[in-house]
């Protein structure tokens, strides 16, 4: 009788590990807040912070949750397969009636990109509007295949998309150095959960994005809800200028969310509630003719203007989505802007038949200086 009952205790003993480890793994609903310190006042604030990261409830939530898997939205290969890109200069180049034909023109030095209709012709490329430029004058470019996330229906807490191009290191602490023996390295745009977040002694915010997993703010574009401004209804966005993103909303539903690049110091988009007040499936765009900052661009795609001439807009020419890139325009991937372009133009129309559509571009936080302002 007594090594029968010996026998049953030792298989309950056995057992027990597991079952702890299922009922640790079996979290359903996605919470953060048990990695979250309590109280954020003085002396103790960073050591509650990393022992709360440290709990066993908090490890178990970033096991159950390592990461966020919105969906995608759509690539679209008809802009990206139909155009042929390509960067002008930055000097001045000839235009041409035909390859070795007579010159009937000159583009003007400057960011300028074409959309060639024609490469066959060795050693030459037809732009759009028919003029010839010699192909040792131009640059084929890639556009982005980046796109934004499809946003789950209870989507309610707030993550993040990598925007380091460098590789770092996460902390095993906030304010050290990176660590090997945290065994993260940022990717550019990968997603991650932020569990908590916690500042360190010199004033740098950091967030907890798995078990000993600490990363700079900086290197992230952080995606939070917005409260939907008072008279904002039906389908609109909303632009954050400090983490360089964009989330669509159907009334206060948030829909879709992406990485934008605004304006820079010297051109900021505008702030403040816009209405859409035209689109076009493309647009060439033009400025500064003459002057350092000129630019000149063939056939924007997916464009829609709510300030005068910014407007938001798929963007050919960059892959530095996060980072402060345009001359006050917001910048998206093509498949970002043609995805937000198609969805606004399926809003409800109004009383006299006409779709309205809304911006709010604002900014959630302030940079420490415009030094350390995102820009690439």
């Amino acid at each position: 009788m007594f090594r029968v009952s010996l026998t049953i205790l030792l298989v309950l003993l056995v057992g027990l590990p597991s079952v702890l480890a299922d009922d640790r793994t079996a979290i359903s609903t996605y919470d953060p807040s048990v990695c979250a310190a309590d109280g954020d006042t003085a002396d103790l604030h960073l050591a509650r912070a990393i022992a709360a990261a440290e709990s066993a409830d908090c490890l178990a939530m970033m096991e159950a949750f390592p990461r966020p898997e919105p969906e995608r939205a759509p690539e679209d290969w008809r802009t990206l397969g139909a155009y042929s890109f390509w960067r002008v200069g930055p000097d001045a180049v000839a235009l041409y009636d035909a390859p070795g034909g007579q010159v009937i023109g000159r583009m003007p030095a400057g960011f300028n990109f074409v959309n060639a209709i024609n490469t066959s012709v060795e050693g030459w490329i037809q732009r759009v509007g028919g003029e010839w430029i010699r192909a040792e004058d131009t640059k084929p470019v890639n556009a982005s295949r980046f796109t934004g996330m499809l946003l789950p229906d209870d989507w309610a807490h707030p993550y993040a998309i990598i925007l380091d191009k460098t590789g770092a290191r996460a902390s095993l602490r906030p304010g050290e150095p990176g660590s090997a023996e945290s065994g993260y390295i940022t990717r550019r745009y990968r997603l991650v959960n932020i569990f908590a977040s916690a500042t360190d002694d010199g004033g740098n915010v950091w967030y907890l994005v798995g078990p000993q997993q600490w990363i700079r703010q900086e290197l992230v574009a952080k995606f939070a809800p917005t409260e939907r401004p008072q008279g904002v209804t039906g389908r609109w966005v909303a632009v954050d200028l400090f983490e360089q993103t964009l989330i669509a909303y159907d009334d206060d539903k948030p829909v879709f969310a992406t990485v934008i690049s605004s304006g820079m110091a010297e051109w900021p988009t505008a702030q403040g509630i816009f209405n859409v007040w035209a689109r076009l499936p493309s647009d060439s765009m033009s400025g500064a003719v003459g002057q350092p900052d000129a630019y000149a661009l063939q056939l924007v795609p997916w464009v829609m203007y709510f300030k005068g001439g910014q407007g938001l807009h798929g963007t050919y020419w960059h892959d530095s989505f996060g980072y402060r890139r345009s001359h006050g325009c917001v910048n998206l991937s093509i498949s970002d802007a043609r995805w937000i372009y198609d969805w606004m133009l399926d809003a409800e129309p109004n009383d006299d038949g006409e779709i309205e559509n809304q911006v709010y571009v604002f900014s959630s936080g302030a940079y420490a200086s415009e030094a350390a302002a995102r820009t690439t």
